[in-house]
């Protein structure tokens, strides 16, 4: 086995309450059962299932987490057709390219030079790899895994379950540290049971009223009162019309940046200005066709 001693931190000197302040302090408001979620996969060293809707903040949470650890986020972006070769390891083919034929310019051939292209100098480390080989513990998000064919599930298993990585020319590699593991979905496939048993689980929620509100005060923390109350509320009743694509907390925080720097300090005083900004929030045509002046202003009327 290849790898170093298994630096397995511990987290008992910090209580769910100390670190959503610590979050706080990153500018990441966390829910109670958020808070609680996170402390408890530190403390038991489990990887944290987050599942949600897109734009409740789930990866947000694994970066706000490196920060109040001062650690180095890794993060590893899902897709259909993600295999071992971009998740965890590659050879360095042109390096290994190189070598070869400057060996046998050099009159070098066999095993030697095998050995030699086959070694740790030629090895290319992935997320997943390079998370479990860290002298200090990072926190490796691992993000949209339900984007992600069932196959690499396969392959996360092994790393989930015993921090280990087999690559045929090397051997086994062990973890030298135990990566902080957050893991998100947003529910677009059911995910595997095996997976699901080895992680702890919590559902994101979007923020309700006053969360979001200290969200945006601390995001944003010279926006008036008025204004920020006007902006949640708005953000919040466009939340229950029938969208394609529901707002998330960055638009919101991108809404609130675009009203201050126009010198907004009323929604309902310029509804052409404020229908101008709804860009924003609204991603998709028929979104954006759907909330007319009309709608809008209706909304805005009723937000504070």
């Amino acid at each position: 086995m290849l790898g170093g001693v298994f630096h397995r931190p511990t987290y008992t000197h910090m209580n769910w309450t100390d670190l959503q302040t610590a979050l706080g302090g990153q500018g990441y408001v966390a829910s109670d059962d958020l808070a609680v979620a996170l402390h408890l996969a530190l403390s038991l060293q489990r990887p944290l299932l987050l599942e949600g809707a897109a734009g409740v903040g789930k990866t947000e949470v694994a970066r706000a987490l490196s920060a109040t650890r001062d650690t180095q986020l890794i993060r590893l972006q899902c897709y259909e057709g993600l295999d071992a070769a971009q998740a965890i390891y590659e050879w360095n083919y042109q390096r290994q390219l190189l070598t070869i034929r400057a060996a046998a310019e050099d009159g070098e051939t066999g095993k030697d030079v095998e050995a030699r292209i086959f070694s740790q100098e030629f090895l290319l480390k992935r997320p997943l790899l390079a998370a479990i080989t860290q002298q200090v513990p990072p926190v490796l998000l691992i993000d949209e895994i339900d984007r992600a064919d069932e196959e690499f599930e396969a392959y996360l298993l092994e790393i989930l379950s015993d921090y280990q990585v087999s690559i045929p020319e090397l051997g086994t590699i062990t973890a030298t540290s135990r990566p902080i593991v957050i893991l998100t979905s947003n529910g677009t496939r059911d995910l595997s049971d095996a997976l699901r048993r080895r992680c702890l689980y919590t559902y994101v929620e979007y923020p309700d009223r006053s969360t979001e509100l200290a969200i945006l005060k601390a995001r944003c923390p010279h926006v008036e009162d008025h204004l920020a109350n006007q902006i949640i509320g708005f953000v919040q009743k466009l939340r229950q019309e029938d969208l394609e694509k529901t707002p998330g907390v960055a638009e919101m925080l991108d809404f609130a940046a675009a009203l201050m720097g126009l010198g907004i300090a009323d929604l309902t005083a310029d509804p052409a200005v404020l229908q101008s900004t709804l860009t924003t929030l609204l991603k998709t045509q028929n979104d954006q066709a759907q909330i007319t002046h009309e709608v809008a202003g209706r909304i805005a009327g009723r937000a504070a």
